[in-house]
């Protein structure tokens, strides 16, 4: 018995070289992808380097802690019947937790949020940095910053690392133990 080979048409020569080729380009672009996701090892030295020189190493205040800080400067204006905001920030000034009390007025939750920022900035209560103005005036003009009392750092080692501001009280002295009561719960590993 004679076998005959078939001729492919010219179609079905075009339909395998095509499915070749592309199965071809999934296995380069797989083996691409692959070696992509495993970072190049630097050497030890450059990596040092980088460390020792041009590197710097921050703590910063956990969203548990932040919140635990808010909800303890809440708790003890509600408990004194003042209808608050607080809020939380980090070194950066960033917020990190606010939390807005029942009834509080519209302008506490910027306030606190600047008093936070501010406290922070210079690491120091606001109200002491409101009798800072007295001699430097033009301290109020610092985007951002709100200079009444109600703002309290949190510090890890002498540095700033966040701070709880509060606002909304019939006084800056109320705001500030408030915001106390905050740092405290920190403090206390609350």
């Amino acid at each position: 018995m004679q076998h005959k080979a078939k001729k492919f048409s010219t179609r079905a020569k075009v339909v395998t070289s095509v499915a070749a080729l592309v199965a071809v380009g999934v296995g380069v672009v797989g083996a691409v992808s692959a070696s992509a996701d495993t970072p190049a090892a630097a050497p030890a030295a450059a990596v040092a380097a980088v460390k020792d020189k041009a590197a710097t190493t921050s703590t910063h205040l956990t969203i548990e802690a932040a919140t635990d800080a808010a909800q303890a400067a809440l708790k003890a204006a509600q408990k004194e019947g003042q209808q608050v905001t607080v809020a939380v920030v980090d070194r950066n000034g960033n917020t990190i937790v606010t939390l807005r009390g029942d009834g509080a007025g519209p302008q506490s939750y910027d306030s606190a949020i600047r008093k936070a920022y501010t406290a922070v900035s210079w690491n120091a209560p606001t109200s002491q940095l409101v009798k800072r103005l007295e001699s430097a005036p033009t301290l109020k003009d610092i985007p951002n910053t709100l200079f009444l009392a109600g703002g309290a750092p949190v510090a890890y080692n002498h540095a700033p690392i966040a701070a709880v501001g509060v606002a909304g009280a019939p006084s800056g002295d109320l705001d500030e133990k408030f915001a106390q009561a905050g740092v405290a719960a920190i403090s206390n590993g609350r």
